[in-house]
Order: C-alpha cells, then structure tokens, then sequence
C-alpha cells in the first residue's frame, strides 16, 4: 500500500476504507443472497455454527492487540472495545448462541462444529496478525469492525423480512453491533492515524490479509450449502 499519494489529501484511515471497499461484505454474493432471503434456514444454521468460532475468538484478538499498545491512553481505548466485548452475562459470544438458538440450532452443535478450510483459516489469519505487532492487530480489526454496522442492519432486515426472525433475543448480536462498531471504529480511525508513516504502511497490508480472509470465509460457506 503506497501512502505518498494520499499524504496531504485524507488521513490514513479514509484511505484505508477506500482501500477496503472491493471486499466489502456486503457486497459479496452470500451476503447479498441473505438480504434477498434467498438462503435456507439450514444455510443460516451452518453459517452460525461455523461463525461462532470468530466470534468467539474476537475478544482474544482484541486483547492481543491491545498488549502490544504502548501508550496507555490507546490502550484505554481498546479496553473499552474488549469490555464491550466480555462483560456479563450479555457478552458477544453468548449473544451470537442467542442467535443460533434462535435459528433451531443447539449451544451443543455450535460449539462442537467442526471447522471448515475457510473458517480455521479466517481464525488463524485474524489471531496471527493481531499477536503479530500493534499496528497489524489494529489494521486486522479494523478490516472487520468498520464495516459491521451497515453489515449488521442488513442481517436484521433479512431476517425479519424473509426467515420472521424477530425475537429480540435472537437478533440482539446484530442490534448491539449497529452501534457498539461505530464507536470502535471511531476509536480505531483515530489510531490509525497516529501510527507512523512506518507502522500505517503495516497495518494497511494488516487489513487486506484480514478482509480476504473474511471474503475467502464467504466463499467457503456456498460452498457447505
């Protein structure tokens, strides 16, 4: 990723996003089959099985990033991601069971699922990079957050539009992310931004491994159906 061109022009991060725009998740064919209600409810069922073990994974990668900060100020900052992400009873992975469970799917069969290519890949990619250094963790979760919001509304309005999937309970994951993503990615821009010309240049290849690892999972998963 060259920055020269963009030096004076925007920060990092709007680069950055504009860099990432080709593998928007929305714009991938089983994304876009999920907001036209064109996949069966057992394709839901498997996407949650296998899902779940990023989501469950997700607060290790915050957490590997956020000992690799220096500065305690960003580290606050990535703090309050990861409470976000553990705290109670309510946490993110348990709220991503709710939804399973709201599929017909069982805590039992979600957590036991055996992993496909793209899944353990997407796992493996995500933890490496962000135990890697600073810069790549933040460019890795920055790769998945920033677009979440606008992801998350568009499983909600499929699912109640297509599947009458409207139980709080079961879309609660999706309705915490609309908002809780959009101040973390706030909080990652201005991060982002901070790094050195150096580090930027790292966390910008970061982000490009993390979003083909997300697209190749989506890929994966026309295929388990």
């Amino acid at each position: 990723m060259r920055l020269s061109r963009y030096v004076g022009a925007m920060n990092f991060s709007v680069m950055l996003t504009q860099e990432l725009s080709d593998k928007h998740l929305l714009k991938h064919r089983w994304y876009q089959a999920w907001s036209c209600g064109q996949l069966s409810l057992d394709a839901l069922r498997i996407y949650a099985r296998q899902y779940y073990h990023h989501v469950g994974a997700f607060p290790r990668y915050v957490s590997a990033t956020h000992s690799h900060c220096l500065n305690i100020e960003d580290r606050q900052a990535l703090l309050e991601n990861l409470i976000d992400e553990e705290r109670g009873e309510s946490n993110h992975p348990e709220l991503w069971l709710r939804f399973a469970e709201g599929l017909g799917e069982t805590r039992e069969n979600v957590m036991n699922e055996k992993l496909s290519p793209e899944t353990a890949n997407l796992v493996s990619t995500f933890d490496g990079l962000c135990r890697s250094s600073y810069e790549e963790g933040l460019g890795a979760l920055f790769a998945y957050e920033h677009q979440v919001p606008e992801v998350a509304a568009a499983k909600i309005n499929g699912l109640e539009k297509f599947y009458g999937i409207n139980s709080y309970k079961a879309v609660e994951f999706f309705r915490v992310h609309m908002t809780a993503d959009v101040y973390h990615t706030q909080a990652m821009e201005k991060l982002l931004d901070k790094l050195s010309r150096v580090q930027q240049e790292k966390a910008g290849e970061s982000a490009k491994t993390a979003s083909k690892a997300l697209w190749s999972f989506l890929d994966g998963m026309q295929y388990l159906n």
